[in-house]
């Protein structure tokens, strides 16, 4: 091993055992089982298996975010090495433990683009990030920091990995504590950040594993090989604020993400390996349902039905909100379709493979009913079709008031040419489902504003109809006598001019 490589590790373990010694402070590592945050958990095993026993009591927590659509071969890989953390670090009295992190069910993948119709993750509205790895990564840090009054964040960053993230490194080196460095993002206020690998290359992270065993049984060697073929620095690290770089960028990330063209490796894990064929239903779903040319599919109005516009080179255009309901059945029918397939033909250890949950089902059956009004209760027979077994979860008696039959009736008395998207069906069977959760009140207090409320977000039968009458109101703002008593209201004049990251985010969280 080269001298220069030999001086770092040398280095390095000798920081992290003088830092350990330092205070009590309790340590977290972000793991993703990638390469680089891999290098980091060995040289802290090895600079806290330097340490006496007897003066290992620090409490050190592994942590590794679980987006819950990661690419299934890293996902079970990382399943795997954290158990073997946990055994090994007992069996040695490391004090080190691994913790699998997910998020709360209403921040998950499915839940969002599938329940609430959120359109698949785009440049000017990457939705899924905060919600799948930082809230979850986040939550995690600062319940230990206010716990012990401080905490100690290792991530596996490097200078090298991007100059953004290099920028961000250089600002905090240097500062208090020397070897760390405060977190810049003000929730985090109480963490301070060591990097212990943040001056080597990628090679030389390489050049270290190959060359030293791993302490906890995982394999070096295996990783290597998952890596194979891969880009320099392609890995996705543990996301805790917005300035590291995000799955998007790397080689191992979420098999769903729509912020790179195509999932290279998977398909090339598909390639090259036949017994990784069974993920081809994933990659089939991925390249025909999930891509960001879908305007034909979302709803003219925002997620709160509100209608906004916004200026194009052409003139002016409606901001399109949410995914319609044919399209979240359809997607959702493709999944379960997808894991039907995979858990057919599957290979050993994958008979109950899930790419979504009951848990998850439960929750969009939910939201399309409570929030979306779509009282037809479709999610139980698109289960059924898709896997031919019943839905496993139980009826109530709510979703049960109208049958199949009666909601058909009245969305064929309901249609007319001019409403495609069936803007008056679903104002009725929203208006029904209203006066249907008044029904038991003791006081039916609030249900005509309800009702008023309803109206108002059916008012319009297509995009045409509702542009129009934007452009109106727009006309109307500008010719006001601005002497006048009477103001025009905010949603009168509420209309964006600039389709920028600002104003795309907040329309489809709306």
């Amino acid at each position: 091993m080269a001298s220069n490589i030999s001086e770092k590790i040398e280095t390095a373990i000798s920081n992290i055992a003088n830092l350990y010694t330092a205070d009590d402070l309790p340590w977290i590592i972000g793991y993703s089982g990638g390469k680089d945050s891999t290098t980091v958990l060995q040289l802290v095993w090895l600079a806290v298996a330097s340490i006496p026993k007897e003066q290992r009591t620090k409490k050190i927590h592994v942590i590794s975010t679980d987006t819950l659509v990661e690419n299934p071969i890293v996902a079970k890989w990382v399943e795997l090495s954290l158990a073997k953390i946990n055994l090994a670090s007992i069996a040695n009295r490391m004090g080190i433990e691994a913790h699998r992190l997910t998020p709360k069910i209403e921040d998950r993948f499915w839940v969002n683009l599938i329940g609430k119709g959120y359109p698949a993750p785009r440049p000017k509205f990457r939705w899924c990030t905060s919600r799948l790895k930082i809230s979850a990564s986040t939550d995690f840090v600062r319940n230990v920091a206010t716990e012990r009054g401080e905490a100690i964040l290792f991530l596996g960053t490097r200078s090298g990995e991007s100059q953004a993230r290099a920028k961000v490194m250089a600002k905090h080196s240097g500062s208090t504590r020397e070897l760390l460095s405060r977190n810049s993002d003000p929730r985090l206020d109480r963490v301070w950040i060591f990097p212990p690998i943040g001056d080597w290359s990628s090679d030389e992270v390489w050049e270290y594993l190959i060359e030293n065993e791993n302490p906890w049984g995982h394999s070096n060697i295996e990783l290597f090989h998952l890596y194979k073929g891969a880009t320099p620095d392609a890995e996705c690290p543990l996301v805790v604020d917005s300035s590291t770089p995000s799955c998007g960028d790397s080689r191992f990330g979420c098999f769903v993400c729509t912020m790179v063209e195509k999932d290279k490796s998977m398909m090339a894990m598909i390639q090259n390996d036949e017994d990784k064929k069974w993920m081809i239903p994933l990659s089939i779903f991925r390249e025909e349902k999930l891509n960001t040319d879908d305007f034909k599919h979302r709803d003219f109005r925002r997620l709160d039905k509100n209608i906004n516009m916004y200026k194009t080179k052409e003139g002016h255009a409606l901001i399109h909100g949410p995914y319609k309901q044919h399209y979240r059945e359809e997607l959702l029918l493709e999944l379960l379709k997808a894991q039907t397939t995979i858990r057919k033909d599957a290979i050993e250890g994958m008979e109950d493979f899930e790419l979504i949950s009951l848990e998850e089902l439960e929750e969009i059956r939910r939201i399309w009913i409570e929030e979306k009004h779509e009282i037809e209760d479709s999610l139980p027979r698109i289960y059924k079709q898709a896997t031919g077994k019943k839905y496993p979860a139980l009826d109530s008696d709510e979703r049960q008031l109208f049958t199949k039959e009666d909601l058909d009736i009245l969305k064929s008395i309901a249609s007319t040419d001019k409403d495609e998207d069936g803007i008056l069906y679903q104002m009725l069977r929203e208006m029904l489902h209203v006066e249907q959760n008044y029904r038991g009140a003791y006081r039916r207090h609030g249900i005509f504003e309800t009702l008023e409320k309803t109206l108002k977000h059916h008012a319009f039968l297509n995009k045409e109809e509702a542009l129009e009458f934007k452009l109106m109101q727009a006309d109307i703002t500008e010719e006001a006598d601005p002497s006048s008593d009477v103001s025009p209201t905010d949603e009168s004049v509420m209309y964006e001019l600039n389709e920028d990251v600002e104003t795309e985010t907040q329309n489809a969280s709306n």
